[in-house]
């Protein structure tokens, strides 16, 4: 697992660098050239998570799914005119309803969002989240998870968005005997700078 983040990661800070140069296209309306150049723009978005805790067999509590929060910031770095990578940093409340499964994180997701239209653009992201607020209760302080969501532009800075965030490994430690992944909606707004 700690391979496959390291490659995430390197692949980010090669397509970083690699777009800081401007890139040519031709476009058929004409025969100018047409320079792209790479624009990064900050943000921050904020909303509700409902979150659960999806265990292998029979949960050992009640598992309700929980209502909370999230909030972050994120830097959206264009790699053309449809594709954009966009690391965010974030808190989001999340496990189940019992207060003994409660899960804070302090997450990382690394987004490559395409747009499908002006409006709409479509995103996947590796995230890796570090537990806060607990400790020694038999729960991993890191987390890793899949990613994917929809975002809708209402003007130029203002967004809506909607994530769905499924567990890729195991929450408990391996000598608890359990074995569950996290499992979060997110609805939100985001302002862009």
């Amino acid at each position: 697992m700690k391979k496959i983040i390291l490659f995430i990661v390197l692949i980010a800070f090669s397509a970083f660098g690699f777009s800081q140069d401007n890139i040519d296209t031709n476009t058929k309306a004409s025969s100018k050239k047409v320079k792209f150049q790479t624009h990064v723009m900050f943000g921050v978005r904020a909303g509700l998570t409902i979150s659960n805790i999806d265990f292998v067999e029979a949960p050992i509590l009640e598992n309700k799914h929980r209502n909370s929060f999230y909030f972050g910031a994120f830097a959206d770095i264009s790699l053309s005119n449809t594709i954009s990578l966009v690391p965010e940093l974030q808190f989001s409340s999340e496990g189940a309803k019992d207060e003994k499964l409660h899960l804070d994180y302090i997450q990382a997701p690394i987004f490559l969002k395409y747009r499908i239209s002006p409006r709409v653009r479509l995103g996947i992201a590796p995230q890796m989240g570090w537990k806060v607020h607990k400790h020694e209760d038999g729960i991993k302080d890191l987390a890793f998870s899949g990613v994917t969501g929809l975002e809708y532009r209402i003007n130029e800075v203002l967004f809506v968005d909607a994530r769905y965030t499924h567990g890729i490994t195991n929450i408990f430690h391996e000598n608890s005997g359990l074995e569950a992944k996290n499992t979060n909606v997110q609805i939100g707004i985001g302002y862009q700078f």
